[in-house]
């Protein structure tokens, strides 16, 4: 792995470099499985109607990180809503740690840290060395220093889930940052894990890797955060950039977690204006896609 002496931002060549060389989980992981072959869900076919069979595939420009050296100095983050789910400091947290949607935004890099809008305001933070990733919730920084509403760390090394019914950075429990589309994988031609996207109605249960649900609905045809859907074996990617067919087979091969409430059908791409082809992805609808079994137990905690 490359020499990593101060932060990096995420959309620079050198942090494509010291992605490449990062084992993101071990191979084994849910992240990294090849899920082409797993059987369909009975109730795909209603789950994918629920959600919207003819609404078009979307995307966000949103999930932007910051790569820090092993030896990056910590500070406390102050965890206002979910203290008790919040995984203690002090964290590895940068002064130029890049707020979700910046820069494409528009905004400097300090009005989006110090930003009041209500919005999920995700800070991802990764240490490439220790193999460790810190994951904010609605973070600020303030005068007084970083506040969050929830505070999550994951060991990069591990296949350890957060406890069971614990919220993370997103409503599911789950990780962010190794579901983010980034631009040095696409670059290579294919994205090589799960992604992660939204749903407007999701059910109150979960299943792994998520560890938390965020409904109170109990309808068995909407989806349980952490279900997986795949773009189908057949659909024919031929006709798309080579960014798009980047992503298009990763959704074939490892398919893409339901990850938090949102619009519908939308993927999380890191805000790299080098990430060429986007809009394409409208070209595809809820009903190219399929669920399928899922490798855990069905959980039904506390809803958030």
């Amino acid at each position: 792995m490359p020499a990593l002496k101060a932060p990096v931002l995420f959309n620079t060549p050198e942090a494509d470099r010291i992605l490449a060389a990062l084992q993101v989980f071990p191979p084994d992981s849910p992240w990294n499985e090849d899920i082409s072959k797993r059987p369909v869900l009975t109730n795909s076919k209603e789950m994918i109607a629920g959600i919207g069979a003819d609404k078009h595939l979307a995307y966000n420009l949103d999930m932007a990180f910051i790569l820090v050296p092993g030896t990056q100095p910590r500070k406390e983050v102050k965890a206002l809503l979910y203290p008790q789910e919040s995984d203690p400091g002090p964290y590895p947290i940068p002064d130029n740690a890049p707020i979700e949607c910046w820069p494409l935004d528009g905004r400097t890099l300090e009005a989006a840290q110090q930003g009041k809008e209500d919005a999920d305001r995700h800070v991802l933070v990764v240490d490439p060395v220790h193999r460790m990733l810190y994951e904010f919730w609605q973070g600020h920084r303030t005068e007084a220093g970083w506040t969050c509403s929830c505070a999550a760390a994951f060991d990069l090394a591990s296949n350890k889930l957060r406890p069971e019914g614990w919220t993370s950075s997103d409503a599911a429990g789950l990780p962010v940052f190794p579901a983010v589309i980034r631009f040095d994988e696409v670059e290579r031609g294919l994205v090589e894990h799960a992604m992660r996207f939204t749903v407007r109605n999701t059910r109150k249960a979960y299943v792994h890797p998520a560890t938390h649900c965020a409904s109170r609905k109990d309808d068995p045809d909407l989806p349980r955060m952490g279900e997986r859907f795949r773009l189908k074996a057949d659909f024919d990617v031929s006709g798309y950039s080579p960014h798009v067919q980047a992503i298009l087979k990763g959704l074939k091969k490892y398919g893409m977690f339901v990850a938090d409430n949102g619009g519908d059908w939308r993927l999380s791409v890191a805000p790299d204006a080098r990430i060429k082809g986007l809009e394409e992805l409208k070209r595809l609808k809820g009903s190219d896609f399929e669920v399928v079994e899922p490798a855990g137990e069905d959980k039904r905690p506390r809803a958030r």
